[in-house]
Order: C-alpha cells, then sequence, then structure tokens
C-alpha cells in the first residue's frame, strides 16, 4: 500500500538529504523567542501551516500568512485544529516567507503513455495544475538508465520560457529532486511551487509525496515516517473490512475528497498514474482505488456495490479503467459491477450518469459486451475505449468529460 508524506517531513528529513533548497522552519513546539528570532531573519514574514495529508489547505483557513511572533503561536495551535477535507492536522509549523516573481511547478510520476517515470513542468506554480492550459507546461519522459541531467532540465526550463538568471540554479535543483526520487522507491511526488527569490535561487516551498511500502529503496531509507489522526471515513471502513474478509481480489480505497469522477480501477502502478491524471486534468476523483487480483464475481460485486452506495450520489460521471490484465477475468468483474449498478438503480431510482470505460485483458469482448448491454437498459450514455488506448488518454479524456457534463449541469 502507498504512503503518503508531507512538506514537514520534506523540511525535515527529505530536503537536507538529497540537498534540495527549503526554505527555513520551525515546529509548533518552538519557544516564542525562537519565533521572533526567525521572524526577524525573514524580514517579518512568515507562514504558519498545518501538518494534514491533503490539498486544499490555503482554501480552508489552514496556511496564514504571520508577521508578529505572537500572532504566529497563536496561528500555530489554531491550525492544528482545522479540519481540511475530512483529514485532521497532526502538528503544525512556521516556514519563511519567499518573496518572488517567479513561480514553478515541477511533479514526477509514472507515466504508461511513455511506459515509465515523467516528470512535468509548468511556470504557472501555485495554481491548480489542472487549470494550467498545455501550452504552458511540458511534460517529458524521464530515461531509467540516464534519468535527467541538467542539461535537460534546463532546456525544458527554457522552452516554457524561465527567465535566464534562475535556470541555472534551478536546473540543478530539479536534478537533485529527481534523483530523490528515484532514490527513494516513490510513486509520485510533487513541489508546487518552487518560489525564486530576486536572487535567482529557489526554494522547494510545498511539498507532497506517495511512497511504494513494498519499494526496497524505501525500505533502506530506514526512516520512520510519521502517524497522523485517524481519518477514514465512514467508505473507508467499510472497504476496509471489506477488503480483510477474505485474500481473493483487493478492495483498496482511500478518500480524496473529490467531487466528479467515481473511479473503479484496476492495475497497482496503474491506479495511482490515473489518479494523477484526472487530477491534473481537473477530473477531480472522489477517491483512490485498486481492485485487482482476480477477485470473484460476488468479491467484486460487494466492492463495486458499495463504491456506488458511498459515492455515486456525487458522481459526475463513472471511470472503469485498467491496464491489460494477466489474469484476472473481464467478463467475470465488469458483470459483477453492471450488476452492481444495476442494483443500485433498483434500489435509488434512475440515474443519468455517463460512464467511460476502458480495459484489457482475458474475456474482454464478453465483458464489454455485458457493460454496454447493461448500460443501455439503464439508459446511460457511455464511452468505451480498447485495450490498445493508454490508461492515461482514457483518464484524459474522463476528466474533460466530467467537467462538461459538469458545467452543462451548472448552466441548467
Amino acid at each position: 500500500m502507498p504512503s503518503k508524506v508531507t512538506e514537514l517531513f520534506f523540511l525535515e528529513h527529505l530536503a537536507p538529504r538529497f540537498g534540495l533548497p527549503v526554505p527555513e522552519h520551525l515546529t509548533a513546539d518552538a519557544s516564542g523567542s525562537a519565533i521572533r528570532a526567525a521572524l526577524e531573519r525573514w524580514g517579518g514574514r512568515g507562514l504558519v501551516k498545518s501538518d494534514v495529508l491533503s490539498g486544499k489547505r490555503g482554501k480552508s483557513g489552514a496556511v496564514v500568512e504571520v508577521t508578529d511572533y505572537v500572532e504566529a503561536q497563536k496561528e500555530l495551535k489554531r491550525v492544528q485544529g482545522i479540519e481540511v477535507s475530512g483529514h485532521l492536522p497532526r502538528t503544525a509549523y512556521i516556514v519563511q516567507y519567499i518573496p518572488s516573481d517567479i513561480e514553478l511547478y515541477t511533479a514526477i510520476t509514472y507515466n504508461s503513455h511513455f511506459v515509465g517515470p515523467a516528470i512535468t513542468l509548468s511556470l504557472s506554480g501555485g495554481m491548480d495544475i489542472e487549470d494550467v492550459t498545455d501550452d504552458k507546461k511540458i511534460t517529458a519522459p524521464i530515461d531509467i538508465y540516464k534519468w535527467l541531467d541538467a542539461y535537460q532540465a534546463s532546456d525544458i526550463l527554457q522552452k516554457l520560457g524561465c527567465p535566464a538568471k534562475a535556470i541555472s540554479l534551478l536546473s540543478r535543483s530539479i536534478v537533485d529532486f529527481v534523483d530523490m526520487f528515484r532514490s527513494t522507491g516513490m510513486k509520485m511526488c510533487e513541489v508546487n511551487p518552487w518560489r525564486i527569490d530576486p536572487g535567482g535561487k529557489p526554494f522547494a516551498c510545498d511539498f507532497k509525496a506517495v511512497f511504494d511500502d513494498a519499494n526496497f529503496k524505501f525500505r533502506n531509507l530506514g526512516l520512520e515516517l510519521p502517524e497522523y489522526p485517524a481519518n477514514k471515513t465512514a467508505f473507508e471502513e467499510e472497504m476496509s473490512q471489506w477488503s480483510a474478509s477474505s485474500h481473493q481480489g483487493q478492495a483498496h480505497v482511500a478518500d480524496l475528497g473529490g467531487d466528479m469522477i467515481l473511479p473503479i480501477l484496476f492495475g497497482g502502478g496503474a491506479s495511482t498514474i490515473v489518479i494523477e491524471t484526472l487530477t491534473q486534468n481537473g477530473g477531480s476523483p472522489l477517491f483512490l482505488s485498486d481492485f485487482g487480483g482476480n477477485p470473484t464475481y460476488e468479491r467484486m460485486f460487494g466492492t463495486a456495490k458499495r463504491c456506488f452506495e458511498h459515492n455515486l450520489h456525487k458522481a459526475t460521471a463513472i471511470l472503469i479503467l485498467g491496464g491489460k490484465a494477466n489474469n484476472t477475468l473481464i467478463d467475470v468483474t465488469f458483470k459483477a459491477i453492471a450488476d452492481a449498478l444495476s442494483a443500485y438503480v433498483d434500489e435509488h431510482g434512475p440515474i443519468s450518469t455517463p460512464v467511460v470505460v476502458g480495459r484489457g485483458g482475458p474475456r474482454l469482448v464478453q465483458g464489454l459486451l455485458t457493460m454496454k448491454e447493461t448500460l443501455e437498459s439503464l439508459s446511460l450514455p457511455y464511452v468505451i475505449f480498447g485495450p490498445d488506448t493508454p490508461v492515461t488518454q482514457v483518464a484524459e479524456y474522463a476528466a474533460g468529460f466530467a467537467k462538461t457534463c459538469a458545467e452543462m449541469g451548472e448552466s441548467k
């Protein structure tokens, strides 16, 4: 299972180890005199942040600018109690404010289109990356044998129109950023934003990452991940119990607090790629899921039924997607999902939620025919992609489709 980490863990453990430039910080237990001295060094400006496993902290009031050490101490106590998208903070901390006219977004994840890791950069850092148009960001594959050098990084920055004074130092920091990714067993990591100070020095000012617990590089780090307050939703609790009830067919979910796409996903690492693609393209997935392991009909029916009961009323679209399976029988899983969807309609009444489907593997044709017949009997709009279409391309389509549906619903 993946393990998430936040900016505070990055500041304390990862940035020093890999030589990444970051703002100074103090934790919530710092003394008033230490905070006052820090604010004086920082030119009188700091940011108090909650250490929470969720994005959108700023919109929830969990990131606050402070200029006075008394105010800072009050805010450090206050933001520790703010719930962000259903998640409670572990603690709070204060970081140095970095003045900047230049911001950069960077993210690394595994990309099935490139069949390997890829890096995305944009000079529209700090914004929701899904709102950034394609002409303002570049996604480039990373060679797993050579990885990334400063020349390649600077070339991408030049293409984005990065000011010349920032390119040299920023390129070297991006190389170190990639080195951290490959050395630690990460599945994805993101800095948003890098802020470049007036002298051209970059600072990684916010961070999140997901580790693969099964990767030996992660286990060899020797780092103990922090424990966060119990934040499981009723959906996560029920799915956790359901997953533990059988060893055949995994049923892993993690609530993401989205409001558009209900994802029924298969394929381990591919699931993470799909969620990242949906997020980057504005699809706002409700949860992360991984339902592989060749589940029986009963197992998959129960899994899908629980997903629909807890989430379908919130969804703008349903995405049923996975790579090409080796052992999972597509006709069995699709029959179970289709029957669970029919059962939901029988109990709750007609729905109009569109469905996007993409899959490959044993007995695919039988599975697609079953799904098609069910969707048509329920009068649901649908789009089906074959096994030759990359899952990232299907996810991009689904995100755009869901956004259009949401906009049409708001305009009525």
